[in-house]
């Protein structure tokens, strides 16, 4: 199956706010594509893109630790939007 990630949308955010670090967050059976999709960020946008693979819940599942790794970006794949997180969060 095919599906549509918004890979676009992503880098013209990340493009738009000069983001060098970024994550990737996507659920278990989209983490497949995780590495596809962390390569085209990277050579679309200059940044390093790294990949959470730990469990994911939905867009409520945001990883605290990120905090501690400087990641500048989340962008969530396969989630609905959770509109109360203050940070820089991208769901696509």
């Amino acid at each position: 199956m095919k599906y549509n990630y918004e890979i676009e949308e992503a880098i013209e955010l990340i493009k738009k706010e000069n983001v060098k670090v970024v994550c990737i967050q996507l659920p278990d059976g989209l983490k497949k594509e995780a590495t596809k999709i962390a390569r085209e960020l990277e050579q679309k946008t200059n940044s390093q893109v790294f990949i959470w693979l730990d469990s994911c819940f939905g867009a409520c599942d945001i990883p605290v630790e990120l905090k501690n790794l400087k990641i500048e970006l989340l962008v969530q794949f396969g989630h609905n939007q959770w509109p109360f997180w203050k940070s820089k969060v991208l769901e696509v």
